[in-house]
C-alpha cells in the first residue's frame, strides 16, 4: 500500500494550490484521510481530516482558507489551499487509515510535498 502526494510548489502570498494524494495497492478499505504539515524546526500538525462519509475537521488556524475533499472511487484525497500565506510554508503529508488484506488497520503516510509561499 502506498500514498502518493503531488501538487506542491512555489506560490506568491495570496495564491492557491491544490494538493492531491492517491492510495494504491491491494487493500480492503480506507477510513479517514487527511493532510498534515511540518514546517522546519516544528512538529508535524494536523491540517484537515475527512472521514469515509465526508465529515470534515479542520485546524483552527486555517480560518476557512483550505478545503479537504475525497473521491472514494479514485481512492484520492485533495486539499484546496486558497489565500496562502508565508506561514503556510511546510512539507505537506497525506495520511490514510487503511484496512489491509488481512483485515488489519494501519495508518499510512505519503512521501510529502513541499509548499513554499513567498511574501
Amino acid at each position: 500500500v502506498q500514498l502518493q502526494a503531488s501538487g506542491g510548489g512555489l506560490v506568491q502570498a495570496g495564491g492557491s494550490l491544490r494538493l492531491s494524494c492517491e492510495a494504491s495497492g491491494t487493500f480492503i478499505s480506507i477510513s479517514n484521510m487527511g493532510w498534515y504539515r511540518q514546517a522546519p524546526g516544528q512538529q508535524r500538525e494536523m491540517v484537515a481530516i475527512i472521514t469515509s462519509r465526508y465529515c470534515t475537521n479542520y485546524a483552527d488556524f486555517l480560518k476557512g482558507r483550505f478545503t479537504i475533499s475525497r473521491d472514494n472511487a479514485k481512492k484520492m484525497v485533495y486539499l484546496q489551499m486558497n489565500s496562502l500565506q508565508p506561514e503556510d510554508t511546510a512539507v505537506y503529508y497525506c495520511n490514510a487509515d487503511i484496512r489491509d488484506r488481512r483485515g488489519t488497520w494501519y495508518a499510512y503516510w505519503g512521501q510529502g510535498t513541499q509548499v513554499t509561499v513567498s511574501s
